[in-house]
């Protein structure tokens, strides 16, 4: 069914009465709260979702920043590995050049002391044919001295300085 206008506002004037509503008290309040959304939403919400916004893009960053942090991290990490593989490396050719150093120093010392020891030997040997040499010629002179002595005795008489040279010279002959 169809009403008409004057009807259907007649309608909801009965209505409006019945449940006690009125069109100016429901205006007013309409008013007031269009009032109150705006002052609401321009000193409100505005300043809300401002800070909303705000705090929205700083974690936005935050997240850009921890990105990165970690990009740089890795990178760094990178970084620290390669110069710790080469400080390594370093390392290990600067110890490899000591033990090489180190052996031929000691196959050096070993040398010189080989050396050393051989020139020690020559030493002593001809300091042995030099001792034996003396104590060969002392023998000698001795033995002589004894022959001189002896023969001296034996034939009871007094050698000359000439009997003496001559049995000492015969003496050293016959020892050679």
């Amino acid at each position: 069914m169809i009403l008409s206008v004057p009807t259907f506002l007649a309608a909801e004037e009965g209505l409006a009465q019945t449940f006690g509503i009125s069109w100016a008290a429901f205006l007013a309040q309409v008013a007031a709260f269009l009032i109150v959304l705006y002052v609401l939403k321009k000193y409100a919400f505005g300043p809300i979702i401002d800070v909303l916004e705000e705090r929205r893009r700083r974690i936005a960053e935050g997240q850009a920043n921890a990105e990165k942090i970690k990009a740089q991290l890795a990178e760094s990490e990178v970084k620290y590995r390669e110069m710790l593989d080469k400080a390594n490396a370093q390392a290990q050719t600067m110890i490899n050049e000591a033990r090489s150093s180190s052996d031929a120093l000691a196959q050096r010392r070993s040398q010189e002391a080989v050396t050393e020891a051989e020139r020690i030997i020559a030493r002593a040997r001809e300091a042995t044919t030099l001792e034996h040499d003396r104590v060969l010629s002392e023998v000698k002179r001795e033995l002589g001295r004894l022959v001189i002595d002896t023969t001296s005795r034996v034939t009871g008489k007094v050698l000359t300085a000439d009997d003496q040279a001559r049995l000492s010279e015969e003496t050293t002959r016959e020892l050679v």
